[in-house]
């Protein structure tokens, strides 16, 4: 997958989020998490586009890691929603696992940049 292709992939999510969260019910912790869900959801494509944009491989290390936060922040808030019974999990399994596949893509590619640049250090 290229750059440019990834950078879809992760608007496409921060769509989905976006539709997900205003469904939500209008109780207030649904309204807290979904606003929590939206932020980090935003947030992994805003990163992943400023890591494009990085310096140096240390400054996309560092772009990418936290990409991988917010990917692993938007699980854990799609997990609560589910928990606490606010939506059935068959509503957001294909959103989760699609965050799934990329905060694996983004591990995997912080951990090749770090080999490559140990390497060449």
């Amino acid at each position: 997958m290229n750059e440019q292709e990834f950078k879809q992939r992760t608007k496409k999510v921060a769509l989905q989020v976006i539709r997900l969260v205003e469904t939500l019910p209008n109780k207030m912790t649904a309204q807290v998490i979904g606003k929590q869900l939206l932020r980090s959801a935003t947030s992994v494509g805003a990163n992943y586009r400023a890591a494009c944009r990085a310096k140096s491989t240390a400054d996309i290390i560092a772009k990418l890691g936290i990409v991988e936060e917010e990917g692993d922040e938007c699980l854990y808030w799609m997990e609560l929603l589910v928990e606490a019974e606010i939506i059935p999990e068959d509503r957001i399994k294909s959103l989760r696992q699609e965050m799934n596949e990329i905060v694996a893509m983004i591990v995997a590619s912080i951990k090749t940049l770090r080999s490559k640049n140990l390497k060449s250090n």
